[in-house]
């Protein structure tokens, strides 16, 4: 049963038409190297400095329940499951920056929205590591930070 699901798979995926942005990630994944692996990176001290210079959003790609049960609030919130739908959603002239609580669904998150040609780059501390850079005084000065910018 393994082999002619597997035989079948074969066949399905051999005949689709590539799309513009299978293109594109090929073209990308054929160029990457190690500026590429610096650049889809953002740790949270590096996403709290783009999201104070006013340069980044941070995505919570994370299904609608976690984003409810807690999260970040001055995230967009675009679940993962989503996101193909609500592209136009994404401001065009900020980093987008994709988080979960570790990393998983934000690097896929990134790589898809790099396949559109979306410049994006994922949380490498993810959502867990970022409330551990926002607590007491540093949490206090972000939020004040954010409220003049509004």
């Amino acid at each position: 049963m393994k082999a002619f699901t597997f035989a079948l798979l074969t066949i399905l995926l051999s005949h689709t038409p590539a799309l513009a942005s299978d293109k594109i990630l090929e073209d990308y994944i054929k160029s990457y190297g190690y500026n590429d692996r610096l650049e889809m990176k953002a740790s949270s001290k590096k996403l709290l400095d783009l999201l104070e210079d006013g340069k980044a959003v941070l995505v919570d790609i994370r299904f609608k329940e976690e984003q409810q049960a807690w999260g970040p609030n001055f995230a967009l919130q675009i679940p993962l499951n989503e996101l193909p739908n609500r592209l136009d959603e994404l401001p065009k002239n900020k980093i987008i920056v994709t988080a979960c609580p570790h990393k998983d669904r934000a690097i896929i998150a990134m790589t898809y929205l790099r396949s559109k040609g979306i410049p994006a780059k994922y949380l490498t501390d993810g959502l867990i590591g970022l409330a551990e850079n926002l607590r007491g005084d540093d949490a206090l000065y972000f939020l004040k930070l954010m409220e003049e910018d509004k």
